[in-house]
């Protein structure tokens, strides 16, 4: 009796499946996850293999295409005026993160009550909702020889003779235009992080306070952890779009003296050139590019944020673990008791073990 009674237990508690399934709400499901993937397919991925397969090609819009293999990305990287864009990476890397600093700067002071925080809150954020073309002109004439940056410039005795061409002058154009884009981007940067400190809870602020902790010890071992998750998305966000940077070189100078980057390079070989084979290949560059710069700075956050856990993460890891563990042992024992359990409630099985019980 007393061997019986686990595998009676098990039995009774094997689960019954006694509705059936619902096909009307599984094709519902099916056809509303369609539409987006096939729209993704279509008008992303297809695109996408279709253009690495022209990178391979010497070809027009017009035309036979001529395969040339790897000949177009020998070219990226031989030809001087390409050359010249991949060496303005360096500059437009260098503006991402000089915006990401102001706006981590910027965020921890308005973040907390601060006397005008929330008009100078919109006052950085209003820049982002105007569109790039009217940004472009707006700098366009701002740094034209003479005009708005040259005359405040002269009100503070400085002059013009001494002032550079800053749209001409190849040491200070591309500065120029990331001063542009730090300028229209810093707003949006800004805010994230502020959503990201606020959601903080403030008692660790008091409780580091009573400690003896300054502001700067707060900022290091509060807030930087606290934001790390967006701290790496707004760094991804800043390095990417500065690599693509189109609007304010297109509009601002046209990509003269030097200001060409690669997307307008690529713009131009592409429209104006109709080398349709060699703009897929610098496609194709400028996405491993940027894959390999998301990859390092994956890598450095997370070493400089290896020592910013506290505690957290390893007692969540750890409680996965166990998790995990426990799991695979309940499975382990159902497989077992499942096994020793009759297959049917009424049949030959039952019947021996209500003999066996009797």
């Amino acid at each position: 009796m007393t061997t019986s009674q686990p595998a009676v237990s098990t039995a009774e508690a094997v689960p019954f499946n006694k509705q059936p399934r619902d096909w009307k709400k599984i094709g519902i499901i099916v056809l509303f996850c369609a539409l987006p993937i096939a729209l993704l397919v279509v008008f992303t991925y297809l695109p996408f293999f279709q253009m690495c397969g022209y990178s391979f090609y010497k070809m027009k819009y017009i035309g036979t295409p001529k395969f040339i293999g790897l000949k177009n990305y020998t070219d990226i990287f031989t030809r001087p005026d390409l050359l010249a864009t991949l060496k303005l990476f360096a500059v437009l890397m260098v503006g991402a993160l000089i915006q990401v600093a102001l706006a981590l700067y910027l965020a921890t002071v308005l973040a907390f009550k601060v006397k005008g925080g929330s008009f100078f809150k919109g006052a950085m954020f209003f820049p982002y909702l105007i569109n790039g073309i009217a940004i472009g002109f707006i700098f366009k004439f701002f740094y034209t020889r003479g005009y708005v940056l040259d005359s405040v410039l002269q009100w503070c005795g400085f002059s013009l003779d001494n002032l550079p061409y800053w749209l001409r002058d190849q040491k200070v154009n591309n500065w120029s235009l990331v001063a542009s884009s730090v300028w229209r981007y810093l707003g949006q940067t800004m805010i994230l992080f502020i959503g990201a400190i606020m959601s903080i809870d403030g008692s660790l602020y008091e409780a580091a306070e009573i400690d003896g902790a300054n502001k700067w010890q707060q900022f290091k071992h509060i807030i930087l952890p606290g934001i790390q998750t967006i701290l790496v998305l707004n760094i991804i966000l800043s390095i990417t779009g500065s690599l693509s940077a189109f609007e304010a070189p297109y509009v601002i100078t046209s990509g003269a003296n030097g200001t060409g980057t690669f997307f307008v390079q690529m713009d131009k070989i592409a429209h104006s050139d109709q080398k349709v084979g060699l703009a897929s290949a610098m496609a194709v560059v400028l996405l491993v590019i940027i894959m390999i710069c998301a990859l390092i700075q994956k890598v450095v956050m997370n070493y400089l944020f290896r020592d910013a856990d506290d505690g957290t993460a390893k007692a969540r890891k750890h409680a996965q673990k166990v998790e995990k563990a426990r799991k695979k042992a309940l499975r382990n024992q159902n497989k077992v008791a499942v096994s020793a359990a009759p297959l049917f409630r009424n049949g030959p099985g039952a019947k021996a073990e209500t003999a066996v019980e009797s």
